[in-house]
């Protein structure tokens, strides 16, 4: 594959901007990919804007710090917001049109309304975070909205909220397609995320228990070994006696519903939550058995 060409990037703010550029692309028959993010990039980002530069002629990212989708407790205010070095990495990536919108455009004053997936909104990191779920659903649809993209492009590392997206997309008809794109690492294993930067040496050496903790659960599955809560607890048992890591969650759930499971199916994924002092990280893999 080569790599993709610097593109000459438009950047627009408004609604309108967009759909004019969008529209002009589908009258010349051309198809369009999107890229949501909140900005921040780095390496895995990147991998899907030369993921959706691939299959599609015309590729939208957005970058929106999503307020509706932080608790009072959370980092809204400190998210990084490198705006120069964004667009940088969107031009060489391959992006045609940046879409920067300020919170007033995406949620006009006396905003009243918002979607809800219920059921996966309610488990692992909706339970952990009330209120999550909706702010991106409410966030991607109208984005969905504006852009009418034939593919949109997620990374895997967010599993449930790729997940949510792709029911919310199917229940709600709406006209774009979902590409879960493979979680990017460091050598190191540790997943890319724009809060590792937040991370210190010392925080983000014990956060290498995460991924060091899906190899293990990979292996026993491997090996044979079919009690889900057997590979549960020792996931557990490795985060938790990780110096500096404080466990929200590590568990082995069907791969679509994220219901728990007893025994092991042909398809499933586990997922895992932690924090490394004020920072919390999420990592995950799919396993499928033969």
């Amino acid at each position: 594959m080569t790599a993709p060409q610097p593109t000459t990037l438009l950047v627009a703010e408004t609604v309108a901007d967009v759909r004019a550029a969008v529209t002009v692309m589908r009258r010349a028959g051309r198809s369009v990919g999107f890229v949501p993010t909140m900005g921040a990039l780095h390496a895995g980002h990147v991998s899907l804007i030369e993921q959706a530069r691939e299959e599609c002629d015309f590729v939208v990212v957005s970058i929106f710090v999503n307020p509706t989708q932080f608790g009072p407790n959370e980092d809204f205010n400190r998210y990084p917001r490198p705006r120069e070095r964004d667009l940088e990495l969107c031009a060489n990536a391959g992006a045609d049109l940046v879409f920067y919108p300020t919170v007033d455009t995406m949620y006009p004053p006396g905003h009243r309304t918002f979607v809800e997936v219920s059921g996966l909104s309610d488990v692992l990191e909706g339970q952990i975070r009330p209120g999550h779920f909706r702010g991106v659903a409410t966030v991607v649809t109208k984005l969905f909205l504006i852009v009418l993209a034939d593919k949109a492009f997620f990374g895997q590392k967010d599993y449930q909220q790729q997940m949510l997206i792709r029911v919310m997309t199917r229940e709600l008809n709406l006209p774009t397609e979902i590409v879960t794109c493979p979680t990017l690492r460091d050598p190191d294993g540790l997943a890319m995320s724009s809060r590792n930067a937040y991370l210190s040496a010392t925080e983000r050496q014990a956060g290498l228990c995460l991924s060091q903790a899906l190899r293990l659960a990979e292996r026993s599955f491997a090996s044979g070994e079919c009690d889900v809560k057997q590979v549960e607890a020792a996931m557990r048992g490795m985060i938790e006696a990780t110096p500096g890591a404080v466990l929200d969650y590590a568990v082995v759930v069907h791969s679509e519903t994220l219901c728990p499971l007893a025994t092991a199916e042909p398809e499933m994924v586990a997922l895992i939550a932690a924090r490394f002092g004020t920072t919390r990280l999420i990592d995950n893999a799919v396993f499928i058995r033969k």
